[in-house]
C-alpha cells in the first residue's frame, strides 16, 4: 500500500515536473519570438527573457534576429550606354518584424533568402542601368549602393519583415572587349588631362620669367642709378678736393697741369704738334730753358 502510494506521488511529481517544463520557455537575447495557438499568432515580437504557453495548446517560434550574410550569384548588368559589366555582390540583412517574417517565410531563412535574392538583382539591374560606364567605374562603391541599400531596405520591411542593412559590391569586372575601349577612353582622358597640366605649366613659368625679367631691368636700372649718383658725387669730391688744391698754389696747379699735357702729347714716338713758337703750350718749356743754359755754363 506505501509503495503504492509512494509510486502515485513520484508520478504525480513527475508529471507536474513535465507540464512545468513544457509550460516555460527561453528566448535568447539575440531572438525574438511569436506565440501560435493552432497555428495562429496570438502574441507578437516576444523579448529575450524566461516566458510562459499552454502546453499541447500554444507552440512557439524562435527567430534570430542578428545581421545576416547573403552572397548573390555574380550577374551580368548593362549600363546607359548598353555596355556590360559583371557584379559580385553580397547582402546584409536582419530580421526586425517577427510576426511579418513568419507570415511571409514561416520562419524558413533559406525561403528568406530565396525572397531577397531577386529583389537584390532587379535593385542592382535599375542601378547600373541608370548609370555610365564612366560613372561606374569613377564613383565610390559605398555611395554607388546608398539608392538601392534604401528602396530595398524600405521595401523588404513591409514584404517580409526584414531590414536590408546594406549591400556591398566584391569586385565590379568588364567584358574583354569593353575593358580595352574603357582603358583607351581612359588613357586619351589622362593624356587631354596632361596637356592642359603642361599647357598651365608653361603659362605659369612665362609669367614667372617675365617677372623675372622685369625684376632684372628694374635691378639694373636702380644700380645704374645708384652708381651713378655715386660716381656724380665723387667727381664733386674730386673737383672740390683740386679747387681746394688750386685755391692753395694755383701756378703750381698749372704747372702740375702742364707736365701731364706734355706727358700725354709726347706718349709716342709718331707723336707731332704743329704750334707756333711763342705758343702758351710751350711756357713752362720757354721757362725752364734759361735755366739750362746757365747749368751748362756753370
Amino acid at each position: 500500500m506505501i509503495n503504492n502510494r509512494s509510486l502515485v506521488i513520484v508520478a504525480g511529481l513527475a508529471v507536474v515536473a513535465w507540464v512545468g517544463s513544457s509550460s516555460l520557455y527561453i528566448v535568447d537575447e539575440t531572438e525574438r519570438a511569436v506565440k501560435l495557438r493552432f497555428g495562429e499568432i496570438i502574441e507578437e515580437n516576444i523579448q529575450p527573457g524566461l516566458h510562459f504557453k499552454i502546453p499541447f495548446i500554444q507552440t512557439v517560434r524562435t527567430f534570430d534576429t542578428r545581421v545576416l550574410t547573403l552572397d548573390t550569384d555574380t550577374s551580368r548588368y548593362l549600363t546607359e550606354e548598353q555596355k556590360a559589366v559583371i557584379v559580385d555582390s553580397f547582402v546584409m540583412w536582419k530580421v526586425v518584424n517577427p510576426t511579418r517574417y513568419y507570415e511571409a517565410t514561416t520562419g524558413n531563412e533559406q525561403t528568406a533568402e530565396r525572397l531577397i535574392i531577386p529583389r537584390v538583382d532587379e535593385s542592382l539591374r535599375n542601378q547600373f542601368g541608370r548609370l555610365e560606364l564612366q560613372e561606374i567605374i569613377a564613383e565610390k562603391r559605398d555611395a554607388l549602393m546608398a539608392q538601392p541599400t534604401e528602396e530595398l531596405n524600405e521595401l523588404l520591411r513591409e514584404e517580409l519583415g526584414v531590414a536590408i542593412i546594406d549591400i556591398r559590391i566584391k569586385r565590379i569586372d568588364l567584358p574583354d572587349q569593353v575593358t580595352q575601349a574603357v582603358y583607351d577612353r581612359m588613357r586619351t582622358e589622362r593624356q587631354r588631362e596632361a596637356r592642359e597640366y603642361r599647357a598651365q605649366g608653361q603659362e605659369q613659368a612665362e609669367k614667372i620669367r617675365a617677372n623675372a625679367d622685369r625684376r632684372r631691368q628694374v635691378l639694373i636700372a636702380e644700380a645704374q642709378a645708384r652708381a651713378e649718383t655715386l660716381r656724380g658725387q665723387g667727381d664733386a669730391e674730386a673737383a672740390a678736393l683740386y679747387s681746394q688744391s688750386y685755391e692753395q698754389d694755383a701756378e703750381f696747379f698749372r704747372f702740375y697741369r702742364s707736365l701731364n699735357a706734355y706727358r700725354d702729347s709726347f706718349d709716342g714716338k709718331d707723336d707731332m704738334l704743329v704750334l707756333a713758337p711763342d705758343s702758351d703750350f710751350f711756357r713752362y718749356l720757354e721757362s725752364a730753358r734759361p735755366e739750362q743754359g746757365q747749368n751748362s755754363g756753370q
